[in-house]
């Protein structure tokens, strides 16, 4: 309550009786009272005002869902973060789903695939898994790796 803990309000408490001293003590406690039921009724004044002027729209609203204290940044990013990695892990199984259907569709009436079909299917998955690849994925996809016995290229003008 006001960043007061429990010994300093306790001090204060004796300070003010100190100052206040005995006599004037139950006139100042009678106006703390008035004064708290004053502020009660100015807030419950406060929300008929706003029930009355509002309606019945705002009747239903679960005020509590709304108050800012209960935000915790550190949760919101974590869920975030699952909510990117569930939907990564989706995608992977719909691909791996869908690379096995498009072997079967291309099938020799033999019973053997053809030789398109391995083709077809990596090529197939390679494109579905850009598509649904995560953003460092798609840049690794995207940057060709080169051998690490080769020199790395040199800029002149960078340097």
């Amino acid at each position: 309550m006001f960043g007061v803990n429990g010994t300093e309000m306790v001090i204060l408490v004796i300070v003010a009786l100190v100052v206040i001293g005995p006599k004037r003590l139950p006139e100042y406690a009678q106006k703390l009272r008035d004064l708290v039921r004053q502020l009660r009724r100015m807030a419950e004044g406060a929300k008929d005002n706003v029930k009355r002027d509002f309606g019945d729209d705002f009747k239903d609203v679960d005020w509590q869902k709304l108050d800012p204290r209960q935000y915790d940044p550190r949760r919101i990013v974590r869920e975030a973060l699952v909510e990117e990695d569930s939907a990564i892990r989706e995608a992977k199984r719909r691909e791996e789903l869908a690379a096995p259907a498009a072997q079967d569709d291309t099938e020799n009436p033999n019973g053997a695939a053809g030789t398109g079909a391995a083709a077809g299917a990596a090529g197939g998955a390679a494109g579905g898994a850009a598509a649904a690849a995560s953003p460092i994925e798609r840049f690794q996809a995207q940057h060709v790796r080169r051998n690490r016995a080769e020199a790395a290229p040199f800029d002149s003008e960078a340097t």
